[in-house]
């Protein structure tokens, strides 16, 4: 730490273990109503549990995609929410434990067309569809596969973030190594392989739920989504640690700037990925791949897609073009959880009509999330009460502490 700013406490106000309680009371609480609802009505707890559980992986993996982002390019905007990041993405064992269900869901024959017996689903395009690319189903799409590859994934997350967060704590103490060069050297790889498992991750756990489907910019889609629910999330919690130190002494207006104008280029990307997706399955016209705009534009469904262009898109677009906006995180912080909440939406928008042919919202995908998200948080505020806010000794560190002293 700089000698000239000894006195600087770092630890994580007495705030951040209250919200970890509560957060798990509430986790506990939905959770005992989600079990009741996974034997009252198992259909809509799955495919509920999976809306969910993309919600909150999306965070976690968001913000270790972020952390590497920050590692390659350098500046004081990561670093001053480089440990809300890292809390997050250290809730990846816990996520892993979490995806059970979706496993006893294949196991039990629901949710995925291609894990049910053919003379089951419902659906007759997809029926027929199986049934003619057999095939597909015995060497790819099967129990097997799908758990491990699921293992897969989830170590290769796990690795980058075990490495990531070795690294960051050795900078909590004097004479710490300069880590530059191995967090550069894990980071330039790590966000390759990022993009890959989640292309794959969601082909298996989302784009399945309708086998006869196919986008190849899906992934991309999912994976621009994840960065902007992480850096709306890191929003929100620095603004609760904005009024407490040490984060009111070290947040200026000019990171948390940064932070907006990385949500308007999220934004703007995840309306590019969204836009180029639609244009490409129109101009080709093939009947494999419009089955989707089908089922999302019909029923009541176009209306959470029109909703989606004007407040995921259009108005925090238009928001965002405020220098003074980005610049005030009481403002700010009221767009994140806006946010955060389209995230939801469009998740919902994007599985829900695999198992509803009109509009409908069942007590379970309101239920379900908050369970989720409730041991999520929990787990999330006690990695946050963990360490110090900023890694002090970290060479980039002084970027963060010496405008808090200047």
């Amino acid at each position: 730490m700089n000698a000239a700013t000894p006195h600087l406490d770092l630890t994580a106000p007495e705030v951040v273990r209250k919200i970890s309680q509560r957060s798990l009371v509430i986790g506990v609480v939905f959770a005992l109503i989600s079990g009741a609802l996974a034997f009252l009505r198992p259909d809509e707890f799955y495919s509920a549990y999976l809306l969910g559980f993309m919600c909150w992986l999306g965070v976690a993996l968001g913000s270790m995609a972020i952390v590497m982002i920050r590692h390659l390019t350098g500046g004081g905007w990561g670093t001053v929410i480089r440990r809300i990041l890292g809390a997050a993405m250290r809730t990846l064992p816990v996520l892993a434990i979490l995806f059970t269900p979706i496993i006893i869901a294949v196991g039990q024959h629901r949710i995925y067309p291609w894990a049910m017996p053919l003379e089951s689903i419902q659906d007759a395009h997809i029926r027929e569809h199986l049934e003619k690319h057999s095939f597909i189903k015995a060497s790819y799409l099967n129990f097997s596969g799908f758990f491990i590859r699921a293992i897969i994934y989830f170590a290769i997350w796990n690795v980058l973030s075990f490495l990531l967060s070795k690294w960051s704590k050795q900078t909590d103490h004097a004479g710490a190594p300069d880590n530059s060069g191995r967090f550069k050297a894990v980071a330039g790889p790590g966000l390759i392989l990022y993009g890959f498992t989640i292309s794959f991750a969601t082909i298996d756990w989302v784009m399945s739920l309708d086998p006869s489907w196919i986008s190849t910019i899906f992934g991309l889609l999912i994976l621009i989504g994840e960065v902007l629910s992480a850096m709306c999330f890191a929003v929100v919690v620095e603004r609760i640690l904005f009024n407490y130190k040490p984060m009111s002494e070290m947040l200026t207006p000019d990171f948390v700037h940064d932070h907006g104008k990385w949500m308007l280029t999220f934004i703007m990307v995840w309306a590019y990925f969204s836009f180029a997706q639609w244009l490409i399955i129109w101009a080709g016209n093939l009947p494999a791949e419009i089955t989707f705009y089908l089922k999302r534009l019909s029923n009541g469904w176009g209306s959470i897609g029109l909703f989606l262009v004007l407040f995921h898109f259009a108005i925090p677009f238009a928001l965002l073009l405020s220098r003074p906006f980005k610049r005030d995180i009481r403002k700010l912080v009221w767009l994140a959880v806006w946010m955060m909440l389209m995230r939801y939406l469009d998740f919902f928008w994007i599985i829900e009509p695999n198992f509803s042919k009109s509009l409908t919202v069942t007590i379970a995908d309101i239920v379900v999330p908050i369970a989720i998200g409730g041991i999520w948080l929990w787990y999330f505020f006690r990695n946050l009460a963990a360490l110090p806010l900023l890694p002090a000794y970290d060479p980039d560190a002084h970027e963060v502490l010496q405008p808090a002293h200047h």
